[in-house]
């Protein structure tokens, strides 16, 4: 039950890259999920009207508006985001979308690309921030990309990076975070990535990405519902 009655905007941009484990845990700290999915012709609202925004990944540029019309419109949502001070969290094409809307830079295609389960190194600026204050210094997170983020925005918190993509985590301003990994991905989500796709970049087959996946999600999946809950907690408080 959602006692608080907090609720977040979700937006979808795929089939298969819907909220997953994030609906339990937001739901456990009191943040309801209202999920619009403009892939089946349903309409992102011109006007923001939830407590939160979220914007979740998928196969696309922020700005790649021919062959998925809303983007704009997601774009639109997240710029009054940002200039009312609503909490925002986007993830993979989410956080590239935030990059790009605070004023950062985002190529396609732009170094190696990530898939599976990646050891992340949480920065110095992170003991200070809201939601990865106190996490483990290396955790794992489910990657799948192949653009990156190049340049933060002005003034950008830089929280987290990995070995092969620097910017994996970031916080503009004080309510909205970007992370490049998927946190609410769990390992059986990678059985139904495109073993085409995987081969094309030169990556591991998907059974050796989930068994791996699969032996670091108890250490991961604690990590990353703390963080859904401090997200819930700072909607809850806004």
């Amino acid at each position: 039950m959602n006692e608080s009655g907090a609720r977040a905007l979700v937006v979808q941009h795929t089939e298969r890259g819907g909220p997953d484990r994030w609906t339990g845990w937001l739901a456990e700290g009191g943040l309801a999920l209202d999920v619009v999915r403009p892939y089946e012709g349903e309409t992102v609202p011109g006007k923001l009207e939830r407590d939160a925004l979220i914007v979740l990944g998928g196969g696309y540029l922020p700005d790649d508006d021919a062959r998925a019309p809303w983007l704009a419109g997601t774009r639109a949502l997240m710029g009054q985001a940002l200039e009312r001070g609503v909490p925002v969290f986007g993830i993979c094409l989410g956080g590239q979308m935030l990059a790009q809307v605070g004023g950062g830079e985002v190529r396609g295609e732009y170094g190696a690309p990530e898939f599976g389960s990646t050891a992340l190194r949480l920065r110095a600026e992170a003991d200070e921030d809201p939601l990865f204050r106190d996490l483990p210094a290396r955790p794992t997170a489910v990657e799948n990309h192949v653009d990156r983020i190049v340049r933060l925005p002005d003034g950008a918190h830089w929280l987290a990076e990995s070995d092969a993509c620097p910017y994996q985590a970031f916080r503009l301003g004080e309510r909205a975070w970007g992370v490049q990994f998927h946190p609410e991905a769990s390992a059986e989500r990678i059985l139904r990535w495109d073993p085409a796709r995987l081969s094309r970049h030169g990556a591991a087959d998907r059974t050796a990405l989930h068994t791996r996946a699969r032996l670091d999600e108890p250490a991961a999946s604690a990590v990353w519902r703390k963080l859904a809950h401090r997200f819930a907690a700072q909607v809850r408080t806004h």
